[in-house]
């Protein structure tokens, strides 16, 4: 699939303090929606998630279980590799760090991860970049279940990095060993993704 270097949405015109805001990008009210196929939509009595390993299923957690385990809420800035960027969003879920908890993990098994979610989505991400409250799976926005065209009824929060990291519609996350692309990193664009260094694209330093 086709990505496109250097696309540029419509410039907001919504002020912002300076320290907030990655170079390239450009705050905006609205929450424009980004997709590389079609919304996906999954029902909540066939939803689970999981945690894997060398093949094998760590823990999994239907959609009532998932519900029952520790709920954060968190504020967050976030920035998309297209440019925009939302300040001050509101988010509820369940911390990365909870998952492992729940699933009796006083340590993670490698250094990576890689998310899985439905419409064969992929994403990697560093084990340090999801733990100590960095990253959560996310059910609601604004104090309302998450819409399907924003990833509901989960997706991955992971705000420090560019937005294309929060993998929508999440189902599960494997860990791995070696920090193998996922899907967009595949294309071409940054194993890492950190906005502040504008980590868009593979050869970006």
């Amino acid at each position: 699939m086709p990505f496109t270097r250097g696309f540029k949405g419509k410039q907001g015109g919504v002020a912002a303090p300076r320290e907030r805001i990655p170079p390239g990008q450009f705050v905006t009210s609205d929450f424009p929606v980004l997709t590389a196929g079609p919304t996906q939509h999954t029902p909540l009595e066939q939803w689970s998630l999981s945690l894997q390993h060398d093949g094998r299923t760590i823990a999994s957690w239907n959609w009532a279980e998932f519900a029952a385990l520790p709920q954060t809420e968190r504020t967050a800035d976030i920035h998309c590799v297209t440019k925009w960027s939302k300040l001050d969003t509101r988010w509820r879920g369940v911390t990365f760090d909870d998952l492992m908890k729940a699933a009796a993990l006083q340590a993670p098994p490698t250094l990576y991860v890689m998310a899985h979610c439905d419409g064969g989505y992929t994403t990697n991400l560093p084990v340090a970049d999801m733990r100590d409250g960095k990253a959560m799976v996310v059910t609601h926005f604004d104090d309302k279940p998450l819409s399907p065209t924003h990833g509901g009824p989960a997706r991955l929060l992971v705000p420090h990095l560019y937005f294309w990291k929060s993998a929508k519609w999440v189902r599960g996350f494997r860990f791995m060993d070696t920090n193998a692309p996922g899907f967009w990193e595949s294309m071409g664009y940054h194993l890492y993704g950190n906005p502040w260094r504008e980590q868009r694209y593979t050869d970006d330093p």
